[in-house]
């Protein structure tokens, strides 16, 4: 958006900022190639990590959710080999960021004993002498995983008194430092440790580092033009950062035009509309969304945009779900129509959906709509084909349309 910026939102406008923002109004590419993937990148900033491998890992659903069927070994490269474009930190939680942002990260990497958790800070005060082991470790023998420094630790077990899961987590301080860095995740999910210099591209770690308050005003202007219209809670949720720093950034953003105060029908909270947002006139996507996507994280936003209240079960007993275990979002235009609790089962070669659940006011070629984007699902996960059970109100319509 230009001049003239409406004052004055709907929750219709400010939903397609979001989806434009997000990149579900970008052009359809036929064959998704490294350029696709870095157009995503620009969008949404970051791809979470998770370990759950319900129906594919965390990082690689947003792309698909954007591209369609892709090749991840886009992804795998990206991160996974040099020249890196991404690399992995603490962003929102653990994430892929671009290499570009590790500068800005580097405040947190400072403060890692106010940012670390537990264990990892409780090592670094009581065990320096275990850290600096460890880290001469990944320094003489990387890249290797937690794993593989075990092979040399027990020499050492009984001079140090120290045990295997203290090892893990000095490494993992050390992470958190950005004294080592991730070269990639193998197949068993495990990353693979390597020093800084090995990995990140030479000009990034020569690049001054910002003061703390540059590098949030940088974070929170990547998160803004990520969300479009945002209020100040979304800004701190997506890189994770600190309220009062946040909200300086915030008013220094204002001032220098980069966002706009608006007020959302609905929204009892101020937003803020970066000066790029646009607003389609129409949305035209289809996709599942990973419990992890960014258009979703901040689950409150979720439910003032979309009038759809979502909440991740995987924590909770079997018996008090509501909607499933691995629950993925359908959206449909600009609306979320439906939700799909889904499990990849490999051995039998078909994507299960375990429940589905219409939302009020789908469509009614929701149930069509959503086959078919199922069967693409599959098609792209290497499985033969889709099973719907018997769980939630559209099963029955979505298994007549699946086949």
């Amino acid at each position: 958006m230009s001049g003239g910026r409406p004052q004055r939102l709907t929750r219709l406008q400010a939903r397609r900022i979001a989806l434009a923002a997000q990149g579900f109004t970008d052009r359809p590419v036929s064959r998704p190639d490294a350029r696709a993937l870095a157009r995503v990148v620009r969008r949404t900033k970051l791809f979470q990590i998770d370990s759950v491998n319900v129906v594919c890992r965390a990082q690689y659903v947003p792309l698909y959710s954007r591209l369609g069927p892709y090749d991840t070994r886009l992804l795998d490269r990206a991160y996974g080999r040099g020249p890196r474009r991404l690399f992995e930190y603490w962003a929102h939680e653990a994430s892929l960021v671009p290499v570009q942002l590790q500068p800005a990260l580097r405040f947190r990497m400072a403060q890692a004993d106010r940012w670390a958790w537990g264990g990892m800070v409780r090592i670094a005060r009581e065990r320096p002498d275990l850290v600096t082991w460890v880290r001469k470790e990944v320094e003489e023998r990387g890249p290797l995983t937690a794993r593989e420094i075990e092979e040399d630790a027990p020499r050492h077990k009984d001079n140090w008194g120290w045990n295997w899961s203290e090892a893990k987590r000095a490494l993992e301080w050390l992470f958190f430092c950005g004294e080592v860095s991730s070269a990639r995740r193998n197949g068993s999910f495990e990353r693979v440790y390597d020093l800084p210099e090995r990995v990140l591209p030479r000009d990034v770690l020569n690049a001054p580092t910002p003061s703390i308050a540059e590098a949030h005003r940088e974070l929170v202007r990547l998160a803004a033009q990520a969300h479009g219209v945002s209020t100040v809670q979304c800004l701190r949720d997506y890189f994770r950062l600190g309220p009062a720093e946040v909200r300086a950034a915030v008013r220094e953003l204002v001032d220098a035009g980069e966002l706009q105060p608006v007020e959302i029908d609905g929204w009892s909270r101020p937003a803020y509309l970066h000066r790029d947002a646009r607003i389609p006139g129409r949305v035209r996507a289809r996709a599942l969304l990973s419990p992890f996507d960014p258009l979703i994280f901040e689950r409150t936003r979720t439910e003032r945009l979309f009038g759809f209240r979502y909440r991740i079960e995987i924590y909770v007993p079997k018996a008090k779900r509501v909607h499933g275990y691995y629950v993925l979002p359908f959206l449909l235009g600009d609306k979320m129509v439906a939700r799909v609790d889904l499990k990849a089962d490999r051995q039998a070669g078909v994507l299960r959906v375990q429940a589905a659940h219409g939302e009020p006011g789908a469509p009614e070629e929701t149930a069509e709509q959503l086959a078919e984007e199922l069967a693409r699902m599959a098609g792209w996960l290497g499985l033969s084909g889709v099973a719907v059970g018997e769980g939630g109100d559209l099963a029955p319509a979505l298994r007549s349309a699946a086949g």
